[in-house]
This record gives structure tokens, sequence and C-alpha cells, in this order.
């Protein structure tokens, strides 16, 4: 072993550390040197409760020396101390099987008779090992009865002291009987044989009661049983039943079992010491855990300030409570507000000792008090950087005990003085606090005084302030003293008005800022996105027209009767066309192509690569019901077929991935998924929204809207929620928790929707759900225009605006929708894309304003003079006066 590592070298820097006293008495041990064992393990007792196993060794060391009855009577003290750190049935058997060793002396078997009774009274209601105890007694009486007639001779008084011994027996068999123990089976049948006239009657009725104890606890024996230590729960439930059953000697020992494996839980030594503070109320029993409970769990000031509660109550000297506080304050808590609440148990309890007609302890009670403040301002300040007692609780104390019970204002005022100086003087409830002890104690000069004082400083609630001021003087003070406060009260409102309004400009004017300033990074990262994709898609597509060549040849005549992906999902006119079956877009689908796309046999072999089912279903197959539309998917998303099954195996069997691709091989971003049943449907609508590649992926019912035009796929309400609130003005960067933390407050938070765009960024708006509507009412008028990471948000009751597609489209759309539908020519399309409309019949409308949540819809395009715009079609107006080819020249003309 190192020198620099060695337990005593570690003890002198820290003589708390208990490993070390651990390490150290072992190998001390192993040397031999018991001189030094001897003075390590008194050490270690002094700091720290010992084991049952250091306990166990240390005695055993003790016996062995032993030599003479000094040497026993040392032995003797040793198992008192043991025995008083933890219950241990070990320790009390190893005390009993000691002192039946010393019988022999004067008054030996009276010594350990009350042994055994002072070990029954400790361990003889344990369970499982508490029928050591009972058997160990027993048969020591039988051993003295059995001596006792082999030497007597018969005389009558010999006779009287068998029948005695015999009684004792009895006595322990019934007593023993009653308790419910592991075993008792066979300790009434031992008592059936021993007993000459049989088990009495009152003896087998409490047998029988133990035994229905037991039963009911049997389930908690065997939970300890079989778990590991250090089986906190499990005695938690046990300490909890037993409570309930009310006997408090079977609580004491479930108590104080659960200890002896936990004694570092300072929540059960709490738990303990509240129970015989309140229950049992026996002086030497509860100071004795209390004590215990203090040398297990030195830093919980919790026990500190109990023990010292405890104490008083019993009547302990004062120098008694003196010498535990003292210990207290060197226990090291590990807050600097322990020490504080330590320090006003103490003064409370100087404070009851205190005869203010006698000098003698009000000034030992004005000492602690100063004390305690140089204390916490020094030693607790140079260890936590800090008092603890920011608000100066102790001196608002003392200041109130010398106004109230010595009439000391003076005294008082002072230590105000100085609590204002320590910061508190802009708070307002402290300077209301003074002015109460003013009006109460005191005279009007002080509280006016004192109130003026606190508008001038007082920063955080001013009005209130202001309000106390002028009502104070209504009831005492005279015209002159009114129009004083008036104007002082209205020159503080104004300028902290004034600095209000420049404090919020600030913030606005910051928060704008931070706005343009996301505004500019994310316009920079979606040029910066967008040119990566048209960089990639520029390779991608001159490799696949390399590989193309390089198949078919320049001057080869390409197949016109094998189109793209027909042998697996259907033509790309197929695909087209489900796509308007869907309803989702209103579009026209593009003519079938008669050659395939570049690219195409890199496509079908990733295809064909891919997982998929055995036989793919047709599209007469296909049922809208039991299919999914999934769009706002990445346009780089590679395999997106492979992706998707991948994504929604969980929700079901799926029979087909029908993903939409260009002319040209570039995925769309959208696609179809087709299960078995429709319950997988109903599994795989929950997935909406999940992010795929940072995209949320937008998952839909499938539905034809040629058939149910008032299908609608917007699944919020629109309407007014009066149990749900709308927030604005959002930070970027806020998040859920952030959010629900906020909220909860004031409610019970349901749900929070945070809205993003379609890329998945937020927009700096949600709506949060409560229970009822007064919860929300609640967080609106507690929410508003409050400030969240230097963002002033905006809270109202939700109301959505409606989602009117005809009054929002827009003006490209407009446009579109009014002119004439064109019949198809042969290739598919209308006879000219060009509008011949002239742009005179076309005017901008006024924007509507809106009452709703959100912000004002942004003006659209009207057709008028005789075209008139719709859902999605456009017709002339039979109504309005037909035109003639010279009318038609003027408009043309026209600028």
């Amino acid at each position: 072993m190192k020198p620099s590592s060695h337990p005593n070298i570690l003890l002198s820097i820290n003589a708390f550390d208990y490993n070390c006293h651990v390490d150290l008495i072992k190998l001390l041990r192993q040397e031999g040197k018991l001189h030094r064992l001897r003075k390590a393990r008194q050490k270690m007792s002094e700091l720290f409760p010992l084991t049952e196993e250091i306990w166990l060794d240390w005695l055993k060391d003790e016996i062995r020396l032993t030599e003479d009855e000094s040497d026993r009577e040392k032995v003797y003290e040793l198992f008192e101390r043991a025995v008083k750190d933890y219950m241990c049935p070990e320790i009390w058997l190893e005390y009993v099987q000691y002192s039946i060793g010393g019988m022999g002396a004067q008054g030996g078997i009276e010594r350990v008779r009350s042994i055994f009774e002072r070990a029954l009274t400790a361990v003889g209601l344990h369970m499982t090992k508490g029928a050591s105890i009972w058997e160990a007694y027993r048969e020591f009486e039988i051993v003295i009865l059995s001596t006792v007639q082999v030497f007597t001779l018969g005389s009558c008084t010999e006779l009287l002291q068998n029948i005695s011994m015999l009684e004792r027996i009895h006595t322990l068999f019934r007593r023993q009987l009653a308790v419910p123990l592991m075993d008792m089976e066979g300790t009434y049948a031992e008592y059936s044989d021993w007993a000459d006239d049989g088990v009495p009657e009152t003896v087998t009725h409490q047998y029988r009661r133990a035994l229905q104890q037991l039963e009911k606890c049997k389930p908690f024996e065997e939970a300890l049983l079989v778990s590991e230590p250090p089986k906190l729960a499990e005695y938690q439930a046990y300490i909890d039943f037993e409570m309930k059953e009310g006997d408090p000697a079977r609580v004491q020992i479930i108590f104080e079992r659960a200890l002896a494996e936990n004694c570092l839980v300072p929540d059960l030594w709490i738990k303990y010491t509240m129970y015989l503070d309140r229950q049992l109320k026996i002086k030497d029993l509860v100071l004795s855990a209390h004590e215990r409970a203090v040398r297990n769990c030195p830093w919980t000031m919790g026990l500190w300030k109990s023990y010292l509660l405890a104490l008083e109550r019993h009547g302990a000297d004062h120098q008694t409570v003196t010498d535990v506080f003292e210990k207290a304050l060197n226990a090291g808590f590990i807050q600097a507000a322990d020490y504080v609440e330590i320090w006003q148990s103490n003064l409370d309890y100087l404070r009851r000792r205190v005869d203010f007609k006698w000098s003698r302890e009000l000034d030992e009670l004005r000492a602690a008090f100063a004390r305690s403040l140089d204390y916490l301002k020094e030693d607790v300040k140079e260890r936590f950087s800090e008092s603890g007692d920011l608000s100066c609780i102790i001196m608002q104390i003392w200041a109130r005990i010398e106004a109230l019970h010595c009439k000391n204002m003076q005294k008082a005022r002072e230590l105000w003085d100085s609590i204002m100086t320590k910061g508190n003087a802009k708070y307002a409830n402290m300077w209301l606090e003074y002015y109460n002890l003013e009006r109460s104690y005191g005279d009007a000069v002080h509280c006016r005084k004192a109130l003026h004082r606190a508008v001038q400083c007082t920063s955080d609630y001013p009005e209130h302030v202001c309000d106390v001021l002028l009502n104070f003087e209504r009831v005492e003070g005279s015209l002159e003293d009114w129009d004083a406060a008036v104007q002082k009260t209205e020159t503080k409102l104004n300028r902290v008005n004034e600095q209000r309004v420049a404090e919020k400009e600030a913030v606005l004017a910051r928060q704008e800022e931070e706005k343009a300033e996301h505004r500019r990074k994310a316009k920079a990262d979606k040029k910066a996105q967008k040119k990566s994709q048209k960089t990639d898609r520029a390779g991608d597509k001159r490799k696949a027209e390399d590989e193309y060549e390089e198949e078919w040849g320049e001057d080869e005549e390409l197949p016109s009767k094998r189109l793209r992906g027909e042998e697996d999902f259907g033509s790309t006119a197929k695909e087209e066309h489900m796509e308007t079956e869907s309803g989702l877009f209103s579009r026209r689908a593009p003519p079938p192509r008669k050659t395939e796309p570049p690219g195409f046999r890199k496509n079908q072999q990733g295809l064909s690569e891919a997982p998929r089912q055995p036989q793919d279903i047709s599209k007469e197959q296909r049922k809208d019901e039991e299919c999914v539309f999934v769009s706002n998917l990445p346009f780089n998303l590679e395999d997106p077929e492979g992706k998707m099954r991948t994504l929604f195996q969980g929700c079901g069997t799926v029979q087909q991935v029908r993903p939409i691709f260009t002319a040209k091989g570039v995925f769309k971003g959208y696609c179809y998924v087709q299960f078995e049943d429709r319950l997988a449907v109903s599994e795989a609508l929950k997935l909406d929204r999940q992010e795929v590649d940072g995209r949320p992926m937008f998952v839909s019912p499938c539905v034809d809207k040629n058939k149910n035009p008032d299908f609608k796929v917007f699944k919020y309400k629109t309407a007014m929620e009066k149990h749900k609130i709308f927030i604005s003005g959002l930070p970027y960067s806020c998040t859920k928790e952030t959010l629900e933390d906020l909220c909860k407050q004031h409610g019970t938070v349901k749900t929070i929707r945070l809205v993003t765009n379609r890329s998945g960024k937020p927009k700096g708006l949600a709506y949060v759900e409560y229970e009822n509507e007064a919860q929300a009412s609640q967080a609106v008028l507690k929410m508003d225009g409050t400030m969240l990471e230097n963002f002033t948000i905006s809270v109202a009751i939700s109301n959505p605006p409606s989602r009117k597609m005809e009054d929002k489209a827009a003006p490209s759309r407009i446009l579109g929708a009014a002119m004439l539908r064109q019949p198809q020519g042969a290739r598919g399309k209308g006879r000219t894309q060009i509008s011949l409309l002239p742009r005179s019949l076309y005017r901008q409308s006024a924007p509507d304003a809106k009452a709703e949540n959100g912000t004002v819809s942004a003006p659209h395009a009207t057709v008028t003079d005789g075209v008139h715009g719709g859902p999605g079609t456009a017709s002339l107006d039979t109504q309005t006066k037909s035109l003639s080819n010279e009318d038609f020249a003027k408009m043309l003309l026209k600028k």
C-alpha cells in the first residue's frame, strides 16, 4: 500500500470518511494490532453508528481478551452500546449467550433474565428472527429447572421454587404463542407435548388470532424474502400496512427492520420519528430514535430540527439542547437555507425560555440573534456565496420581538434600516411589512415616512404602494399631506410608465431584429438547399442520359409499346390518373409518353431490388378506403417505396406503395400506400406530421373528390373554441416542453400544437387546449402580453380562420380558373396554353379583413366584366350584354 493512500493519512485529511475508517479497521485486524484496533473502532463509533458486522467482530475480539470480572463488565458496556445503534437480533442473541456465561456470579441468573426480557422487547416481534430469542430464553429456564431439581432435597421452599420455575416456562410458551412468528405450528406442538394438562383454551384462542395475523403479513414477508437489498419499496408497503392495523409495537418493529437496511434514507427516519412523536410519546424511545437519526443522516436539517423540538418537548435541560444545536451547526448541510432554518429553530427555543421581566434570558436571546447574523454573513456566505436569508427573515423576527415584547421601536427601526440596505428596498412587500410594524407599534409620522420612502424606492409593484399611501392619507393625513402624497405618487407612476414603454419598445425592436435575422438565415438556407438540389438533379440527369444513349444508340428507334413502370405499377398515365382521382390536386394529368424516360433502366433496377409483395394489385382492385395519400416528402428521398413500406409496416400489411415520378424519373414528393384492410388506414393516419428526412410527412385519406366534392382534408376546427387558446409572437426556438411548462401554471393542458410551415419550421404560433373554458380564460388573462425569451407573446381564445378555398385561391389559380376549359387535342393538352382573355377584364379586389386568429389575407384577383371565378371552374356570364368585335378591339387597345 502506498503511504499516501494509507487510511491513517486519509483520515487525517477528512475524519468523516466512512470508508477509510472501515479500511483502517480491516487492516489493523489483519495485522493483529489489537490496541490500535480498539482505538480505531472507538473513534469510528463516536462519529458513526456501526453496522452489525463491525459490532459482532468487535465484540468477539473483546470476548476473547476477557480475563477477569472487570473485563466482563467492559464487554457488557460494549454490548449496551451495540444494541443502541440498530435493531439486530444477532447482536441480542450474542448478548444473552455471553450473559449466560456469567450467571454463576452473584445475581447472575437475574441479570440474564433481565437481558432476555429486554431482548424480547426489542426483537421478540421480529416475524422471521424473533423466535430464536424466545427459544433461547425458554431453553435457559428449562436448564435452570433441571439443575434445581437434581440438587434439591425436597424441602417446601425448594418445591415452591420449582413450581415458580414451571410457571415461568408456561408463561413463556403462552407469550410466544400470542405473537405471530414463523413456524408457530412447531411451537404449539411442542407446548402440547410439554404441558401435562394440555393447552388451555385461552392460549389456543390467542394462538389462532396470531396465526390469522401471520397470514396477513406473509405476503409482505415473502416480498422481502425474494427482493434485493435495500428493499425500500417493500418495507414502505409493509409499514403502511402495519400503520393501518394500528399496533404500535408492530409498527415500531417494522420501522426498525427497515432502518437497519436503509439507514441512510432521511425520509424513512423522518417518518419514523414523526410517528414516535405523535403516537407513542415515550421519552427514552423518542429521544433515542432522534439521536440515531441525526447520527445516520447528519446532513439532513429536518432531522436536527425535529430533534431539538423533541428535546424541548420532553423537558431536556438547556445545556443538552445547546450541545445538540452546536452539533447541528457542524453537521455540514447541503444548502445555505438549511442553516437559516436551524438558527430559526434555536432562536424560537430561546424566545420561549425568555421571561421578559428579567434581563438574563433576554440578553442571551439578543446575543443569539446577533451571533446568527454574523454566522450567516461570514461562515455560510463563505461556503455557499450567499447567506441563505435574502429576505432577512431572522432580522424581521428580531425587530418584531423588540417592538412587541420589549417595546423598543428604536431598535426595531434600526433593524429595518439594515434590512432595506441589503437590497430589499426595491420590493413592495418588504416596505409594507415595515409599514405594518409601524402601524401596529409605532406612530403615524413614521408610517408616513416609511410609505414615502416605499413610493420612492419600490420597483416591482409601485401601484400598490401608491394606493396604500393614498389610503393612509385619507384616514390620517391633512390636506397638505394629501396633496404631497398625490404629487409624489403621480410623479412616480409617470416615471414608471415611461420606463415600461421604453423597455417594451426595446424588446419589440430586439424581436424584430431577431425575426429579420431568422428570415435572412432561412432564406439563405433555402437558397443553398435549392442550389444543391439543382446540382444533384443536373448530375443525375446527365448520368441517366448517358446510360440511355449507351443502351439504345443515337440512331436506333426506341420501343413505342413499353412504358415506364408498366411491369410494376402501370403506366405514367395510369399513375397521373390516380393522382387526379384522389382529388387532392386540381390540375390535369399530362399525356402518356410513348418512349422510356432517361434513366429508366436504372430506376427499374432500383425498384426491383426493393422489397415488394409477390403480386401487385391492378387499378380495378384498388380501394380508396384501404389507401392513404402521403405528401410533403423530400424530392430527393432515396428509395421512396422502400422508405414508405418500412414506415407503415407497423400499421398493417402493405399491399402496394405507388410513388409518383415525373416523366424524367424525378420523385414528385408524394405517393399512395395501399393496405389489405381498413383498420390499417386509421393506424396510418396517426403518423401524420411525422418527420421524414427533416420534413413533416402529411398523411390523409385517399378520397376521390370527383365523387366526394365536400370532403375536407383539413382536420382542425374553424369555429371558436372557448377551451383552447391561440398564442402568437412566440420565439422560433420555443419547444412544446417550454410552452407546456408555461401554460400548465393556469390549468390542465390536454394538447399543444405548434404551427409550422410545410418544411416543418415553426411560425411562432401555437394552439393550446385546456380542460375547460375557465382555465383557458384564466390563461388568456395571465399570459397575454407577457415575456418569453425576450419575446412579447399575445394570447387569445382560439378562433381559427375559415377555410373557404373559393375565396382564398391564389391569383394564378383564379386566372386559370376564369378561363374557359379548352377541349384537349390529339396530344392530350389544350389547343393552346396562352390566355387570349384581355388583361383589362381582370382587376384586383380589396382584401377582406379577418376577425379570426391569424394574419389578414392577401388580396386576390377576381374576374369581372363578364367572367367570374368559381371553385375550380369558370364560365362566361350569360347575364351580361354580348360584346361585338369592335368592343373587343377597344379593350385590347386600352393603354
